[in-house]
């Protein structure tokens, strides 16, 4: 499953980068505390918006990949920083994630993409 554990490199990447467009070829995701993106325009709008707002600085660690078929689900966590732009501020973050994958013409893509905080709000 190293194809997938590269995906999610990437996906770091695109993150810790705010790249709304590289994040959209990457996945379809669904964050927590809002309403469900349905089409692509409205998830790109989600990604800018979010990248306007905050700064990332995030890194996965890998807990588990398994491929059923043409689909693939990968468990993960997450940890770094994250920085409101409007006032500058850095407080740490931290989140489990489900990723699910689906092999399209011979390479795995990020399908959906679910996250929640490991962190207790203060």
């Amino acid at each position: 499953m190293k194809q997938i554990q590269q995906v999610l490199q990437q996906y770091e990447q695109v993150l810790n980068a705010s790249d709304a467009n590289a994040a959209l070829e990457l996945s379809i995701f669904m964050p927590q505390f809002a309403p469900a993106q349905v089409g692509r325009d409205a998830v790109l709008e989600t990604y800018k918006q979010i990248f306007q707002t905050i700064q990332l600085q995030v890194k996965f660690t890998i807990h588990e990949v398994e491929a059923i078929g043409e689909l693939a689900y990968a468990r993960t966590s997450s940890s770094g920083t994250v920085t409101v732009l409007a006032d500058n501020k850095t407080t740490s973050e931290g989140n489990n994630e489900m990723f699910i994958f689906k092999e399209e013409n011979g390479n795995w893509k990020i399908h959906r993409y679910l996250f929640a905080s490991s962190q207790a709000s203060n």
